[in-house]
């Protein structure tokens, strides 16, 4: 019996960065993730970055105008690995610089901001940012 191989396209979707468009972006990276029979606890995982990172760039890349975003998922196999990347022509900004919040503190007491990407941060196995030829650039892996 022959193996069902992943397919190793990348495929992107360049989208006009706005909250409203949320659920396309991730109605587009599920549908992705299902080709691949991802199990839903890491799809949720997957889910939750992407709606942090796109939301971001969404609130603060461009403010105050607007400006477009590209989502690319890919892939790999050996081990089953996802690859999200998240491009957009906004203000530079590297959201790893941020300092982790101190999550011992009560809510009242910790500083404003922060948790989002830190929830990013423990969700995926690997993150990565450059800015390159004007764009930020931003890379999540999860191993499924």
């Amino acid at each position: 019996m022959e193996e069902q191989k992943v397919e190793k396209k990348l495929q992107e979707l360049v989208i006009i960065a706005e909250k409203e468009n949320l659920n396309q972006v991730l109605e587009f990276v599920d549908e992705r993730l299902e080709k691949i029979d991802c199990p839903m606890k890491v799809q949720m995982q997957i889910d939750i970055a992407v709606e942090e990172i796109f939301v971001n760039i969404a609130s603060y890349a461009y403010h105050p105008e607007v400006g477009k975003a590209t989502i690319r998922v890919e892939v790999k196999e050996e081990p089953l690995t996802v690859y999200l990347t998240f491009i957009d022509n906004g203000v530079a900004y590297d959201p790893l610089k941020k300092e982790d919040p101190d999550v011992t503190l009560s809510a009242e007491d910790r500083e404003i901001g922060g948790l989002g990407i830190f929830m990013v941060k423990k969700n995926m196995d690997e993150i990565q940012y450059e800015y390159k030829e004007g764009q930020n650039i931003l890379t999540l892996k999860k191993k499924i």
